[in-house]
């Protein structure tokens, strides 16, 4: 368990609809006290995808009734410790943010343009929060001088495992 403050993550994708609200609730179950996480878009949608609540509720058992999609503009003077984008075009229109914090890429395929029937469209949904749950599986593994570590260099685009 860690002793230092939670670690500030902020997931950021265009609609803060699916992805982004998909890995905040997700870090936020997984990281066990270790991360205050967050999600926002550059274009909120205005409303979370039922799809995202459906997923998160029935194959993962985490409430997220009361996700909301939000602009990033609302973090804007908040000290994030790492802020990581789910989506190409977030990617590209990241802004800067204050403090220095890790900024990482985990691209994922958007739900939300899937067609389908419910079923199918449901499986999508579920195909891509389990990439990312795995991602937050690996993320949340290192250990707090690792996580320290990045804070104190730039690792690009990819989080990368800091030499022991």
């Amino acid at each position: 368990m860690s002793t230092r403050a939670p670690y500030k993550v902020l997931f950021l994708c265009t609609g803060n609809s699916a992805r982004s609200v998909i890995a905040e609730y997700l870090l936020r179950a997984r990281g066990m006290g270790r991360f205050e996480s967050y999600s926002a878009g550059a274009i909120p949608a205005g409303k979370v995808n039922p799809y995202t609540i459906e997923v998160l509720d029935r194959h993962f058992n985490i409430d997220a009734s009361q996700a909301r999609s939000k602009s990033w503009e609302e973090y804007r003077d908040v000290k994030f410790d790492f802020v990581i984008t789910v989506c190409d075009k977030a990617r590209e229109s990241c802004p800067i943010w204050p403090g220095q914090p890790v900024n990482a890429h985990w691209g994922s395929p958007d739900p939300v343009t899937f067609v389908g029937d419910h079923d199918k469209t449901l499986k999508h949904f579920l195909d891509v929060a389990s990439q990312i749950n795995s991602r937050i599986g690996i993320f949340t593994a290192f250990r707090d001088d690792q996580l320290n570590e990045w804070s104190v260099r730039s690792v690009g685009d990819q989080f990368k495992l800091p030499s022991d």
